[in-house]
């Protein structure tokens, strides 16, 4: 019997571009044995079809997952009008399809900017979401369907990039939990036809931006090439837009051992808390009555 890697301590993001073909799950697993990392999760799944920006927290830094959740995400999106499928991608089987309308560019964009703002949308059967403790996607591989309420989302943007029919290219920025093939086919019922997704490349999830994103193959190159510095994102890298707050030599050991630290400091809610060196101490919440009490606490 093989013993098993117990694995070293990496602590950073690694924005993996996850190619077409693997799960979420299988990617985090690929860049953890890569880096021979003791710890890796990610912050939000891509459907194995789809491609892009896959932030994977290692060690320390999956302490900052869940707060990366709520993060906005910008999609390049392919839709094929014209055709429907039961998964309303190019994993399933086509189920409906209807000649193309008549189209022109400044129909799509008054379609598009329809779409812009809040909106309530349906999930699609064919996602994770639960019915009674069952994943919908499974419910629909048995034949079934239930009924989904519709939930907000908010589209901040929704911009035209390409029309070559029957392919309609657009890219949006969206809140987290909107489904861009439900967009996708909202849009094409917008046009008077049916649509399924044929690509979709998530650019990318705030703060982080397209050109920071790295592949498994560039991934395994620096690992080899002893360069994983470099290309390993602090640990803290999701949080740029919290605010920092320095503790004294007495109160970093109180904070770092669990403790409510008492402060004169006006800052309020989830706050970066570091020590007069520098170091990230962990993730803390202001109280209304300016005290710091421990949310995360790093290990680095």
């Amino acid at each position: 019997m093989s013993r098993r890697r117990k694995g070293r301590d990496v602590h950073g993001i690694i924005l993996l571009d996850k190619p077409a073909g693997f799960s979420s799950n299988q990617a985090v697993q690929k860049v953890r044995w890569l880096l021979q990392a003791r710890k890796a999760g990610h912050t939000g799944s891509l459907d194995p079809f789809a491609t892009g920006m896959l932030p994977i927290c290692l060690g320390e830094a999956s302490k900052t997952a869940g707060f990366m959740l709520d993060a906005s995400k910008t999609y390049l999106a392919e839709a094929f009008i014209g055709q429907a499928t039961t998964t309303g991608d190019i994993e399933g089987d086509v189920c409906l399809e209807q000649p193309l309308p008549a189209i022109d560019p400044q129909l799509i964009e008054d379609v598009l900017a329809s779409f812009c703002g809040e909106i309530e949308q349906v999930p699609p059967m064919y996602s994770a979401l639960k019915h009674q403790g069952q994943p919908l996607y499974k419910l629909a591989r048995a034949g079934q369907e239930v009924e989904r309420k519709p939930r907000p989302v908010t589209i901040h943007s929704l911009d035209l990039v390409d029309w070559k029919p029957p392919l309609l290219t657009f890219k949006a920025h969206c809140s987290k939990g909107t489904y861009v093939r439900t967009l996708a086919e909202d849009i094409a019922a917008g046009l008077g036809s049916c649509a399924h997704l044929k690509n979709l490349r998530r650019i990318d999830v705030e703060p982080f931006r397209e050109r920071d994103m790295i592949s498994l193959e560039a991934l395994e190159n620096a690992v080899q090439a002893g360069k994983l510095e470099q290309i390993l994102q602090p640990v803290d890298a999701g949080l740029v837009h919290w605010q920092w707050l320095e503790l004294d030599a007495e109160s970093a050991i109180r904070f770092s051992h669990g403790n409510p630290v008492e402060t004169d400091s006006d800052k309020a809610g989830l706050i970066r808390v570091r020590d007069a060196a520098g170091k990230l101490l962990g993730i803390g919440e202001m109280t209304a009555q300016k005290l710091l009490k421990p949310r995360r606490i790093m290990h680095l």
